[in-house]
C-alpha cells in the first residue's frame, strides 16, 4: 500500500510551486489540465513522441490516470487540479439528465484515489486540489455538488491532508487541523503547525517516518 497525500488550497496558494525541488526523473507528474510550470526547471518535460523521457503527462481521464500510475516506474507521483478531473468529466457530460452522472463522476474519483493507494508501499502519490467552503464555514476539497458529497469524503480515504497557506507573503504548508478544514497528519510526523511549502521535504519526512528508505547496515 502506498502513501497517499493530498495538498489542498486556493488557487495561488503554492500548490504546483511546491514541485520546484522535486527531481523530475523520480516524479511522473499527471495534469488534469494542461499548463506551464510556476517555476523554471528545464528538467521537467512533457512526453511527447519525440520526448519519450517526458515526466508530464496531461490527461483528466480516470482510466488513462490509473494506467499511468500503474505503469510507472517512478516512485513519486503528483496529480495536479486533481478537482478538474471531476469539474472536467461534469462539463463534458451537462447535455445527460438524471442523476447517474454524478454517481459515475464519484466512482471515477474514488477509483483514482482507490488505485493510488494500491500502488507499492514504497511509492508516494501527492493528489493537488483546489478547496471549497460550506455556508457553515467548513473547508474541504472542491467536488461537483452535494449528492457526490453524500456518496463519499475523499479525505477520508487518505492519511495525511496538508493545506497551502500564505502568512506575512510567506508559502506554507498547514499540518494541524484547525477545527473548520479537513487538514490531518499522522502523530509525529511534523513537530510544527506550519512548515515550508516544499514537496521534496514533505517527501523526505514522509519516507523517514514509514521508513521507507535503505537503512545503514
Amino acid at each position: 500500500m502506498s502513501v497517499v497525500t493530498m495538498v489542498l488550497g486556493e488557487s495561488g496558494t503554492g500548490k504546483s510551486a511546491s514541485l520546484r525541488n522535486m527531481q523530475p526523473k523520480d516524479t511522473l507528474l499527471i495534469q488534469a489540465v494542461k499548463k506551464p510550470l510556476p517555476f523554471k526547471s528545464s528538467a521537467w518535460k512533457r512526453h511527447t513522441k519525440d520526448c519519450l523521457e517526458g515526466n508530464i503527462f496531461q490527461t483528466d481521464i480516470a482510466a488513462q490516470i490509473i494506467t499511468l500510475m500503474q505503469k510507472t516506474q517512478r516512485k513519486i507521483i503528483v496529480l495536479d487540479d486533481f478537482q478538474y478531473v471531476m469539474a472536467n468529466e461534469f462539463m463534458r457530460r451537462t447535455n445527460e439528465t438524471g442523476f447517474n452522472k454524478f454517481t459515475e463522476i464519484g466512482k471515477n474519483a474514488w477509483d483514482i484515489i482507490n488505485a493510488a493507494a494500491a500502488l507499492p508501499e514504497d511509492v508516494r502519490v501527492y493528489i493537488l486540489s483546489h478547496i471549497e467552503t460550506s455556508e457553515s464555514g467548513h473547508t474541504k476539497i472542491k467536488t461537483i455538488g452535494k449528492m457526490l458529497d453524500e456518496k463519499i469524503a475523499l479525505e477520508g480515504m487518505v492519511t495525511i491532508v496538508l493545506r497551502t497557506m500564505i502568512r506575512d507573503g510567506q508559502y506554507l504548508f498547514s499540518t494541524r487541523n484547525n477545527g473548520s478544514d479537513t487538514t490531518k497528519t499522522p502523530m509525529g510526523l511534523f513537530d510544527t503547525e506550519t512548515i515550508d511549502n516544499d514537496l521534496q521535504a514533505v517527501d523526505q519526512a514522509i519516507q523517514s517516518y514509514y521508513e521507507l528508505t535503505e537503512q545503514p547496515a
